[in-house]
């Protein structure tokens, strides 16, 4: 720390910079002055793996370029907490955030930087006219406060994506590319995303999710039956689609830790007990099937004694010369074992070894998905947890991300969804964990896009509401029930944030430079706090932008007869008294914290006390004092 503390930074994490730092990392001779990239040495080092062709395979299209402009631009939002909408706010760790997901996406990078194991999105398929975007990707939070009537309109709005645009393909990918890109930062190295689309946009939904995540992650295009009878929409064609996908991708396909379903119908295959009381079948030792004759193993072409005495070559029934399945060692080696049994057919004596069943019962998925429910199950499923039907034509229904959560998700891990609808992620969390018992943690992000009804005036209200009647329905079931599962437990809650202005009011250095105008942002950098902000929305903005997830434990501690607040197990400490004593500095310093914020309204221009506190600070090892 230097004599004075740091300023805390309210812009959102640059999703470029652990890239370029990588780069750096691997080649440090391509650095230049203010540590950026000089791009002539790094293909001096890469040589002959560069490619300098003027054709080259890729892909391409009108905007491109914006969507990286749109992904280097930093957020200057914040999420301002809702616990009047919430549920168990101060203990759940399930966040529902209401906002444009851009936006979000950069707002969670520094919080939620590699900690998602699954996402999963339904985004919109781009059939006509069913999503709504920002005109200007560079100015979305400015967009979208104007779309939410937070701030006054300027001509910048949301619009929708017709078939009769020339550039009806290519909006669509604008709009996905940047939302891809940031939430792949935030995948664990072993995490998946899925993506459910139909055929409008399959085939660029995959080059983008390619470019993006790399050819090599792809892990599959599973096929989901979405209905069994033919479509009204399908009257005056001669095909009906009864079919929709949904597309893996692995952060890191090595490091995927993909589950296998677990299948206790196998032990059915398995009628015998061995002598150990593992479950077992008969195997005839001849091989069949592939590399089944002898000159395939010269090796496992040997005599075996039948009980008769007569000598059994591993002759196949059309006579031509096969082999055993075993080395004649570990023949011999089942038989003291008791493994092996000898049964006489009307063409002479077979041997046979015993094959156990797994431990855990275990089979690959399948990429065919005809045994979920579909479409007209999910919309009445919907009804029932709703009372009413709400505007959702073709929601997902539980069971289909029930499956993506038994594919990739262990009982522990968080599930991110930036495309919520109507909230069937959270259920399929919430149903999952009841089931097993386990703590699976959602965030959801929805845009509060109008429903033009006065019970649910947006989608996100039907989001919320839709978790909220989940979790009682789920708490009702289990009122007393013998409680197998431990949902006591169980996280059956979740804290609502909004997208908004950041709370703090930066430096405009674009402001115009005349004597009225800087007086004003003097004055703005004495007084920076918003008006109508509480001390609530700046406690979550500061965890927010210093990395600390927004849906962990806080503890408020008092101190020096003060409040404190204390997150990340007590190894940050945020202060938001005004004015700071020196006793108060010196009581936070007695916690030993690794990192401190404070207001810097809070030293009430004391130069002194501000100079004491980075002393004392740095005496107790603190390594980091920042004020905003």
């Amino acid at each position: 720390m230097n004599d004075q503390p740091d300023t805390l930074d309210v812009i959102s994490h640059d999703a470029i910079d652990p890239r370029r730092q990588e780069v750096l990392r691997l080649f440090p001779d391509v650095r230049t002055e203010g540590g950026k990239i000089d791009f002539d040495r790094l293909k001096l080092a890469l040589g002959e793996m560069v490619d300098t062709g003027r054709e080259r395979y890729g892909m391409t299209w009108p905007g491109k370029a914006d969507c990286f402009r749109a992904i280097q631009t930093p957020s200057l939002g914040t999420l301002r907490p809702c616990p009047e909408e919430s549920v168990n706010f101060d203990t759940t760790e399930n966040l529902i955030i209401e906002g444009d997901n851009l936006e979000v996406l950069k707002l969670l990078q520094k919080s939620y930087l590699g900690k998602v194991k699954m996402i999963y999105i339904d985004p919109p398929y781009n059939t006509g006219n069913d999503f709504i975007y920002p005109d200007n990707f560079s100015e979305s939070l400015q967009t979208y406060l104007e779309y939410t009537g937070q701030v006054d309109a300027e001509g910048r709005k949301f619009g929708t994506n017709t078939e009769t645009d020339g550039r009806f393909h290519s909006k669509w990918m604008n709009m996905m590319y940047p939302r891809l890109y940031l939430a792949r930062n935030l995948l664990r190295e072993d995490g998946v995303i899925f993506v459910s689309i139909d055929d409008h946009e399959v085939t660029n939904a995959r080059r983008v999710l390619e470019e993006i995540f790399g050819e090599d992650c792809f892990v599959a295009q599973f096929i989901w039956k979405k209905m069994d009878s033919p479509s009204r929409n399908a009257e005056d064609r001669a095909v009906s689609e009864y079919h929709e996908y949904v597309l893996a991708y692995a952060r890191n396909r090595e490091h995927a830790a993909l589950r296998p379903q677990q299948r206790t119908d196998i032990l059915e295959d398995y009628p015998l007990t061995a002598p150990d009381g593992r479950k077992a079948r008969r195997r005839q030792l001849r091989k069949n099937g592939k590399s089944a004759r002898r000159e395939d193993r010269p090796t496992m072409w040997y005599p075996l004694t039948a009980p008769d005495g007569t000598e059994i070559w591993p002759i196949a029934p059309e006579g031509w010369d096969g082999r055993w399945g075993l080395a004649r060692e570990s023949w011999m080696e089942r038989v003291e074992a008791g493994e092996t049994e000898w049964i006489q057919r009307e063409y002479g004596w077979v041997p046979y070894v015993l094959e156990f069943a797994p431990e855990l019962p275990q089979a690959p998925w399948a990429t065919l998905w005809d045994d979920l429910d579909q479409n007209r199950q999910a919309k009445a499923e919907l009804t029932s947890i709703m009372g009413s039907e709400v505007p959702f034509q073709t929601p997902k229904p539980t069971s289909l991300i029930e499956r993506m959560l038994s594919v990739s998700v262990a009982p522990d891990e968080i599930v991110l969804d930036f495309f919520a609808g109507s909230g069937t992620t959270a259920h399929a969390c919430l149903a999952t964990n009841a089931v097993d018992g386990g703590t699976r943690r959602f965030i959801l992000v929805q845009l509060p896009e109008p429903t033009n009804r006065t019970d649910y005036p947006t989608i996100a209200d039907i989001t919320k509401e839709r978790v909220r009647r989940v979790i009682k329905r789920l708490n009702d079931e289990d009122a007393g029930k013998l409680d197998l599962n431990d949902t006591a437990k169980q996280d059956r809650g979740f804290r609502v944030f909004k997208l908004a202005e950041s709370n703090f009011t930066p430096w405009d250095a674009d402001a115009p430079p005349d004597a009225g105008a800087l007086a004003k942002q003097l004055e703005l950098h004495v007084a920076h706090v918003r008006d109508g902000r509480t001390p609530s929305d700046l406690l979550y903005e500061i965890l927010l932008k210093s990395g600390i997830p927004i849906s962990g434990h806080i503890e408020t501690l008092t101190l020096a007869e003060r409040p404190v607040h204390a997150a990340d197990g007590g190894k940050f400490l945020i202060c938001l008294e005004t004015p700071l004593t020196l006793d108060l500095v010196r009581a936070m310093a007695g916690r030993k914290p690794q990192r401190v914020v404070c207001l810097d309204a809070g030293f009430a221009d004391n130069d002194q006390l501000k100079a004491n506190a980075v002393q004392i600070f740095r005496a107790a090892g603190v390594t980091s004092f920042k004020t905003v």
